[in-house]
């Protein structure tokens, strides 16, 4: 695939990218070699490569799902005006 002139503006424009008519021609290149090497990578043999997010092997830690009032909620309506059994208490605004 190749980039030319106007996709480079168009791109530069969802960007929001100010792009001088004397970067297009730069750009276009830079644009262009990036394409050029993801082809590359592309004929690159992957069969039974397992998909891997380290390069070392790690668990990830998990913490168990767990309901719990987070043992603050005393703390949580500390500063409201009323509270009842760790409710907020606020004006009636529906009638």
């Amino acid at each position: 695939m190749s980039v030319d002139a106007a996709t480079v503006r168009r791109i530069a424009h969802l960007a929001r990218i100010a792009v001088t008519e004397a970067e297009v021609p730069h750009l276009q290149g830079e644009l262009n070699a990036m394409l050029a090497f993801v082809e590359q990578l592309s004929e690159v043999n992957v069969e039974g490569v397992e998909p891997m997010t380290s390069v070392t092997p790690m668990a990830m830690k998990k913490r168990g799902d767990v309901v719990n009032d987070g043992e603050i909620a005393d703390d949580v309506v500390k500063n409201a005006p009323e509270t009842q059994n760790h409710f907020f208490l606020v004006p009636k605004v529906v009638e």
